[in-house]
This record gives structure tokens, sequence and C-alpha cells, in this order.
């Protein structure tokens, strides 16, 4: 049978003018999210799909509750994430965090306007949370020059008509990251100019039913990817012709290959570039009987990170024991950790009582214990107890957040690392762990 022209367009030939996430099934639509190659992985695994209306509406919410709750006249974001956040609408991510050429403004009425890259509004238009495209909101440098100053003054004053419009002339304004030009522009309208960072991050530490589902589906994304990285490095490093960059590369395939966006980061070596911890993959060919660890950082399906680690060894031997320890030691502790985790635990709790590393690890252990995650690493951040700052994370733990527990087992002066990490949702008695992944078996000693 011959397909007509509007089936060919469809994302999913199954289903009718929406997919099943409640998204324009249009090969052709403006925003970005998974293929479907994603769509049919995830069905064949039993996943419920996110309804992406509902979410949008339940994040739109979530600020509009924030805003009025700290008596806010409205908020103006710049940050792309953010952004993404508000509307799930993206232009040029990457190049946007640092030319910030997109900026928000969501009222206390909850009317919302998106300053977009010229000749691009029809970006956010898809969604109709969002109540109008303008542009004119790149007042960096590069762009404007000497004359920014000129560009910051009318958004400036456009935000003062929206506020006088739709934010009862309430002059307290959250703005998360401006250029000074900005910031010095609305001072100088009257604007009280409070802290938008801290309103955003609390917003968006409470993820909703559709969010969770977009995360679980993110979550098998990921995981799918990173079983093409391992396969293909089981099967190529033994030749001694494969690189890190080689092994790495399949993971920015495979992300892409289900509707991903990016990686933040290039957090993986092998044997020695282990040790020390945050070096990134690069052109050393990994060789057989080598550890190969990794961080995700992965953007992956929906805009959702998935933050997870393992370490890999490759070959026909067998692991030195000092390996074989140090791994089954980041297991115990994040596991440890893990089961601290509930709702009402306060953050300083879980700084103070959770698991102790070894002192030959403690001076190259991880930057924290745990951390959040949504569209990014996010809020809290949960310190280890020689890293904590009284008063920095004084709050409880509620469900609907969802932590990153990490691990770096790494000996200074060592040959290697272990890095280990799980993604785990706060539930309403308890903590689920969103990651499936298995550890592996020969690192374990088993």
């Amino acid at each position: 049978m011959i397909q007509t022209f509007n089936e060919i367009r469809k994302i999913d030939p199954t289903k009718g003018a929406m997919t099943g996430d409640n998204s324009s099934n249009d090969m052709d639509r403006v925003e970005i999210g998974p293929t479907k190659l994603a769509f049919d992985e995830w069905a064949k695994a039993g996943l419920d799909l996110p309804d992406l209306q509902q979410m949008r509406g339940f994040r739109h919410q979530r600020l509009v509750q924030c805003i009025n709750a700290r008596d806010y006249g409205a908020l103006v974001v710049f940050d792309p994430l953010n952004i993404r956040y508000a509307t799930d609408s993206t232009n040029m991510q990457l190049w946007n965090t640092h030319n910030p050429f997109r900026a928000l403004i969501i009222c206390a009425d909850g009317y919302m306007v998106i300053w977009d890259y010229k000749n691009s509004p029809f970006l956010s238009q898809f969604n109709p949370l969002v109540s109008e495209q303008r542009s004119g909101a790149d007042f960096f440098y590069f762009d404007r020059g000497d004359m920014a100053h000129l560009a910051a003054k009318k958004f400036s004053q456009e935000v003062l008509d929206l506020v006088r419009e739709h934010g009862g002339s309430n002059m307290r304004l959250a703005v998360d990251k401006i250029m000074m030009v900005g910031l010095r522009a609305l001072e100088t309208l009257g604007f009280v100019v409070m802290e938008g960072e801290e309103l955003t991050e609390k917003a968006r530490v409470i993820k909703g039913p559709d969010e969770i589902k977009a995360m679980r589906c993110a979550s098998h994304a990921c995981e799918t990817a990173v079983r093409a990285m391992e396969d293909a490095a089981r099967a190529g490093v033994p030749s001694g012709q494969m690189s890190e960059d080689d092994i790495w590369a399949v993971l920015h395939a495979e992300n892409i290959r289900r509707g991903g966006e990016w990686i933040e980061t290039r957090l993986l070596t092998s044997g020695p570039r282990t040790n020390p911890w945050f070096q990134e993959c690069g052109p050393r060919l990994v060789q057989n009987n080598e550890i190969v660890s990794f961080d995700t950082d992965l953007i992956g399906s929906y805009g959702i990170c998935v933050d997870i680690s393992r370490s890999w060894w490759i070959g026909d031997q067998a692991p030195p024991p000092d390996m074989i320890s140090a791994m089954k030691h980041a297991h115990e502790h994040i596991q440890i950790n893990m089961k601290m985790l509930a709702p009402g635990v306060s953050m300083r709790s879980l700084s103070k009582n959770g698991h102790r590393l070894h002192d030959h690890y403690q001076v190259q252990k991880y930057g924290c214990m745990m951390h959040g995650v949504g569209l990014c690493d996010e809020w809290p951040l949960i310190a280890y107890p020689d890293q904590l700052v009284d008063g920095a994370f004084e709050y409880e733990l509620e469900a609907g957040m969802v932590l990153c527990v990490e691990a770096l087992v790494s000996p200074e002066g060592g040959d290697f690392s272990i890095k280990l990490e799980d993604q785990v949702l706060i539930t309403e008695d308890g903590f689920e762990n969103l990651t499936t992944y298995e550890f592996d078996s020969v690192l374990m000693g088993v």
C-alpha cells in the first residue's frame, strides 16, 4: 500500500495527529523530541509516556506559585534551562549559554512572554502557555557592542510595562542570570532585583507525575545508549585501536538517535588517566586489561538529564585486588547513602550520617555526596561533612525530588579511580532507584 504524504510525515505512523506523549505527531514540527526509535523501545519496555501538555502546565504552575509566595511582581530568566523549564522550547541551547539572546518573563498572574533570537519567535508557538513572542533581549557585547545599553533600556521598559499590566505594579522582580548592563537598566527604572535563581531551583526541585514519566523514558534511552557504548568498548578495546574518544562518541550518537540533546561533559577516561578524576576523554588508545570510568552528564529525551556513572574492567585477566576492593567500597558507599533517603529527612542529617570513605580515599573524594537532577544538575547539593556550610542547605527532602547518589573512590597518587552514580526518586514512603544498569561483576570480584 502506498503511504500518503501525511502518513510519511508522522513520527509514529500508528498514531493519529498526536503522539503517545500528547505532542504533535509530525516529523516537521518545530519542537524537538523523541524519535520513532525511542518510542518503539519504550513501548517494548512497557513504559508509560508523559503527557507533555500536563507536564508543561505543572511547570508553569510551579513557577507562578513560587513567584506569588515570595511576593514578586514577576520572574525574568535568561538561563536557557530555566527558559526550557518554563516553555519546553529550545533554541541553540549551548550557544545560548554564552550568548544570552533569549529571555522570558512570567508575571504574577501567569502571563508569559519570551524574547527569542531575531526571526525565530515561531520556536515557542507550539506551547499555548506562552502568551507572546518577541525579540530584543540580546544585549551582550558581541551582539550590541558599545550600544548594548540601548537594547537593555528598551528591554527593561518592556518588562516594566508588563509588570504594570500583569504583576500588580509590584517592583520586586526576580532575575536569574543577566548581563550587567541589563541589571543596571532594570534598577534605573526602579525595580528591586531579587535572587531569581533561588526561585527557579526551588520550583524545579519537585517533579510532577509526567516529569517522572519523562525521566523514566529518558533513563531507559540513556541506559540503552550506555549499553551500546559498553558493547563497542568490549569489542574494540582488545584490538588496541580504540580510543577514549571512540568510546565516548558512541554515547553521543546513540543519545541523538533517540532524540536526546547533548552531553555536558566529556568525563570518560581509561587506565591511569582515570586518576585524578575530572580529566576528560581524549585520543588515548585504551589498552586491554584496563579500567574505563565515566559519568554520563547526558541531556537526553525530553531535555531530561540522566546523570549516572559506571566503571568497567575490560580484558581477559583479573583486575588487581586493590581495584576490586575500591569497587566494593564505592558500591557500599552509594548503597548505604541511598538507604537514608526518604521524605522529611534533613539534608544536614544526610551529610552528617552518611557512609564514610576510608581515609586513603578522602583527599580525592567527589565534590558532593549527592545532588539534585532534572533538566541538569540541580539544587540541592548534599555535601560531605567536611565541606558542609552552616545555613546553606537547611531543608528537608520531599517526595518528587530526584537525587544522584555519588561515589568517587580514588586513591591519592594511584593509577585508577572508581566512579559510580545512581539516579534516585524520593517517593511518598522512601525512595526508588531509577537506575537499572548493572555494576561490573568482574570489578565486584564475582
